[in-house]
Parts: structure tokens; C-alpha cells; sequence
């Protein structure tokens, strides 16, 4: 089964019959909200906004662990990750829609791993590629199937929130190789990994990052919501271009 983890501005899956809501409990706790199942195209989709139905959850208070061990126990194999970011890289604007390949984290504080003692048995897992390529891939068929433009690849760079980034850091992160910035793509990806969960995100552009373009004096917050409510009817028209291709 795909499930589908929607961040800012994406809560519910307009195109989606639902035919079930799910409370569920994890060891870890409970995750974000009620787990949605349901049909795109006759196919199972299972969704859970990463932030709550109320968007009430900051990036660094989201239970991580719990969220994906639910989406695993109910099922999922394939798992896509649909969170706005910052535009770095200079060929990056408002409205972009970006399919990274490689990972950053700057996070600190967070429960990041199954394996933290106790009774589980320490284990490492190879996290050299830490998107699934083959979804990465049906991610990148999906869009050009449709006409819609993307961008294949670029560094995401994970930081804690919930504030945004100074120019300074901002900076330091593309010295780092970083394409864009958000607050949600770890610990995530690790845990889907722990679990063998195929693994690859949807990245709409929101803003400039601090002191690049648009935001060279600041983030100005007026428009974000306007270019993320366009720029999520091309990603859920990619998603129904994966569930096409399954």
C-alpha cells in the first residue's frame, strides 16, 4: 500500500474516496492524527497529515516514530513525503516543485531511531542513498506523464524549526551543498529506512530562503499560502501519476 504524509497546506487528499478513518496507537505514542484509508484509481492509499488535521504540531513536537511505525503496521510499503521548503539554490523559486536525492540534518533533540536501547538490539542501517530511487524515479515519470515541471534531485537540508533560518545559516547551508531547507524530512526518512519502507518526497517550493531573492530583507509570509494551495494541485496530479504507474 502508498501512503501519503502531508505537511503544510495539504491535510486531506481532495481526490481520495475515503472509506475509513483510524484511530491507531504505536509503543512510541500516538501519531500526528486519525489515519485516512481509501481509493485513488481503485488503488489503497492510507494518509496522515504530518502536523495534525488542525495544522497543530511544530516541526520539532511532531512524533516522528510513532507516525511511521503506524503507517507500517497498517500496511504501507511505499511511503511519499509532501513538505513545503525554502528555495536556496538560485534556480529555485516560489511554486517550484523539487524531488531531492540527498539529505542534511541539523536537527538535534529528536527521537530519531527504533533502536535506542531497552530491548531493541542496536542496529545501523545503511543510509547512504536515503530516498527510495525507484519511487524517487515513478516521482519524476509521474510529473513529466502529466507536463509538469520538476526539479530531479537536489540536497535537502533538515533544520529544527519551528523558526525560520538567518541568512547566515542560510549560507552556511549552501556552502554545505544544500538545494533547499525544511524543518520535517528528518528524522523521517531514517525511520522509514529502520523499517523498510520504500521512502521518497515532494518538495513545493514556498519562498526564497533568508536573504536569498524574494526574502533578501525577510520572509514575507503574505503569498506563501497562495503559492502553496497552486503549487499542491501539481503535486497531488503527481501522486495520481505514481498511483497511475503501480
Amino acid at each position: 500500500m502508498l501512503a501519503i504524509i502531508g505537511g503544510s497546506n495539504l491535510t486531506r487528499l481532495s481526490n481520495m474516496d475515503v472509506l475509513e478513518r483510524r484511530v491507531t496507537r504505536t509503543p512510541y505514542g500516538d501519531p500526528s492524527g486519525v489515519l485516512s484509508f481509501g481509493r485513488i484509481y481503485g488503488q489503497n492509499i492510507l494518509f496522515l497529515p504530518r502536523h495534525g488535521y488542525a495544522h497543530s504540531i511544530p516541526p520539532h513536537r511532531v512524533n516522528y516514530r510513532a507516525n511511521i511505525w503506524a503507517l507500517k503496521e497498517c500496511g504501507a510499503r511505499r511511503v511519499i513525503s509532501v513538505a513545503s521548503v525554502g528555495g536556496i539554490r538560485p534556480d529555485l523559486n516560489p511554486g517550484d516543485i523539487v524531488i531531492p536525492h540527498q539529505i542534511v540534518d541539523y536537527t538535534w533533540g529528536r527521537a530519531n531511531t527504533y533502536h535506542d536501547g531497552g530491548d531493541m538490539p542496536v542496529m545501523h542501517v545503511d543510509f547512504t542513498h536515503p530516498y527510495d530511487e525507484e519511487l524517487r524515479k515513478k516521482l519524476v515519470l509521474a510529473a513529466n506523464a502529466a507536463g509538469i515541471a520538476i526539479r530531479d534531485g537536489g540536497v535537502y537540508a533538515a533544520t529544527q524549526g519551528p523558526r525560520l533560518e538567518t541568512a547566515a545559516e542560510i549560507d552556511r547551508l549552501e556552502r554545505d551543498g544544500a538545494a533547499v531547507v525544511g524543518m520535517t524530512g528528518m528524522p523521517e526518512a531514517a525511520l522509514a529506512r529502520e523499517l523498510d519502507l520504500a521512502y521518497a518526497a515532494l518538495n513545493p517550493v514556498a519562498n526564497h530562503a533568508a536573504g536569498r531573492g524574494q526574502s533578501a530583507d525577510g520572509v514575507h509570509f503574505a503569498r506563501l499560502g497562495e503559492i502553496l494551495q497552486e503549487a499542491m494541485s501539481r503535486v497531488r496530479a503527481i501522486i495520481e501519476g505514481v498511483i497511475r504507474l503501480s
